[in-house]
């Protein structure tokens, strides 16, 4: 920070000259591809919808091919352009961007802009992620369901450019701090793997060290359908869907114990574990469980093993009936065994996923610092240009 300071002083006495974004960027807009139109081997390309699905800040390499035909069609970003996603569901997506830093031109699907500049593209896709950048953006943004921005709104958006020495290490800096958080996230992604393989192992009783029997999920629990919520007076209790839970809040509750929800139509794959009142609607199940037999989270741990997406009797729609459900084999040890199991499981899970420690609360605290500097270093007073730098780091409380 200080280094910054020192260089800004002496390149920029007069302080950061602020600019139109069209001023230091020309917006194309890509056209053509489709997803029916990628091979498995070919040209490079980009569709904008894998911009928010598979990749990060920048890349050298796509995931996705096309033929020579297609690719001839298509407008092309050529290495260092950045290339921004024009659409999205919501205001705070769209217009994320990632810098291409192949070798090779790229092919760019409609729905999305390949953005040329003179100045640092990794300094200006920074500026993208911004709080300056996204304050302008939410003043231009159109559209309700699908939200979209725009070329010309963008090109009068302001921007702070500093001379390419000072971009630079702005970006040094930035880069560090997003590479760490890489760094842990792969790590804290390794761990959640083996958790999952360390579960389904222990949980599938291969080995024969304890002793089960196998039932039938409907022998020991009772699905209870949800209902609608709307007519129901306000009050504490959460609503739950096939998504979790809803943020609607009801004065009556469904059910009042330990229990499993299963969805029934929509987001199947999602099971969830709930030891308060809640209210669920028509999407998904509650169950009631024989607590004689069956410890309610060693069902959610077991369901978690469960490749439920794969049961759906709907092709267009995931939906998961009773019959389906009930079918489901399930391993009942004693329940001293599951006590045990749930034990380890429960211990396994707070350390890959709970947000108070361990890795979960690090990639927390270095993203919240990653971006705190980012705002720092990328905020300038617009009036007469002087830096307004952090001289220190935040805390991690």
């Amino acid at each position: 920070m200080t280094k910054i300071k020192e260089m800004l002083a002496e390149l920029c006495p007069n302080g950061v000259e602020w600019k139109e974004l069209g001023e230091v960027c020309e917006f194309i807009r890509g056209n053509g591809l489709q997803k029916k139109d990628f091979v498995d081997e070919g040209l490079p390309c980009i569709h904008y919808g894998q911009i928010y699905t598979r990749y990060g800040f920048s890349t050298k390499e796509t995931y996705s091919y096309t033929d020579k035909v297609i690719f001839d069609k298509l407008k092309k970003a050529q290495p260092n352009d950045i290339v921004m996603a024009t659409t999205s569901e919501n205001v705070e997506d769209v217009g994320k961007a990632l810098v291409w830093e192949g070798d090779t031109e790229i092919g760019v699907s409609g729905d999305a802009y390949i953005i040329q500049t003179s100045q640092n593209p990794r300094y200006i896709n920074y500026f993208f992620k911004s709080q300056h950048f996204q304050r302008q953006k939410e003043k231009k943004v159109s559209g309700t369901k699908v939200i979209r921005i725009n070329a010309k709104d963008m090109k009068a958006f302001k921007i702070p450019i500093p001379p390419l020495k000072i971009q630079e290490e702005i970006v040094q800096i930035l880069d560090k701090f997003t590479n760490y958080v890489t760094e842990l996230t792969a790590e804290l992604t390794d761990r959640q793997k083996q958790y999952s393989f360390y579960r389904d192992k222990l949980l599938s009783f291969s080995d024969e060290v304890y002793q089960v029997e196998w039932k039938t999920l409907g022998e020991v629990v009772k699905l209870k359908n949800g209902k609608d919520w709307k007519n129901l007076a306000t009050g504490p209790i959460p609503v739950y869907g096939s998504g979790g839970e809803m943020g609607e809040f009801v004065e009556q509750f469904s059910y009042n114990k330990p229990t499993v929800l299963i969805p029934r139509k929509g987001s199947i794959s999602n099971v969830f574990y709930l030891e308060k009142p809640f209210w669920n609607v028509d999407t998904i199940y509650y169950t009631e469980i024989d607590d004689k037999q069956l410890i309610p989270k060693y069902l959610y741990y077991f369901l978690k093993t469960v490749d439920l997406e794969s049961m759906s009797s709907n092709p267009t729609r995931p939906s998961l009936t009773q019959a389906i459900i009930d079918k489901i084999k399930l391993p009942i040890p004693s329940l001293a065994i599951q006590q045990r199991i749930v034990h380890v499981l429960d211990n396994f899970d707070t350390v890959c996923n709970d947000l108070n420690i361990g890795l979960p609360k690090e990639i927390e605290l270095r993203q919240k610092q990653y971006e705190y500097f980012r705002d720092k270093l990328l905020t300038f007073d617009e009036k007469c240009g002087k830096p307004r730098l952090a001289e220190t780091m935040p805390t991690d409380s």
